[in-house]
């Protein structure tokens, strides 16, 4: 039997899930079943986009339920408790700039479910998550990019 993969996630990051999820079960399903009917009392469904439209959008809901499920399933809360507390690892915020000048950057390093780098949030399969775990602050990493390496100081973890 094949081994299930594990989700690594924040605790905030379960509880968004499980937010998700509940409105896609008790909002979201409801809703598309509600249109559905509707557009089944149009007639004629071969052509009826309204009710094409609702079917894909009922495919959607399901299949994101179907994930949601599996993942909050084989999810793994990330414990910090025995990584030193200037330590990057997973679930912890590290600021570190690009040398030799750059601006300094925040992120928030998190499983890939939970990844959002617009909000500052990076996966810990992301290649700068790769390259910065593990390192403490005040050290200089090179970290490995699609585009080559990056040349990185550690200002501060929380």
């Amino acid at each position: 039997m094949a081994e299930e993969k594990s989700y690594p996630m924040t605790a905030e990051g379960k509880q968004k899930l499980e937010e998700e999820l509940e409105n896609l079960r008790l909002v979201r399903r409801p809703e598309v079943i509600k249109r559905i009917k509707i557009a089944r009392s149009y007639g004629d469904l071969s052509e009826n986009s309204e009710y094409e439209s609702a079917k894909d959008e009922q495919s959607f809901v399901e299949s994101r339920i179907s994930q949601i499920e599996h993942m909050l399933q084989y999810s793994v809360i990330i414990d910090n408790n025995d990584v030193a507390a200037d330590e990057v690892s997973m679930g912890r915020q590290v600021t570190f700039k690009e040398l030799p000048d750059e601006e300094p950057e925040t992120y928030q390093i998190v499983g890939e479910s939970e990844s959002d780098p617009l909000n500052g949030k990076i996966s810990n399969e992301s290649p700068m998550a790769k390259g910065l775990i593990g390192h403490k602050v005040g050290e200089e990493v090179e970290v490995e990019i699609p585009n080559g390496t990056m040349n990185v100081k550690i200002l501060e973890v929380k």
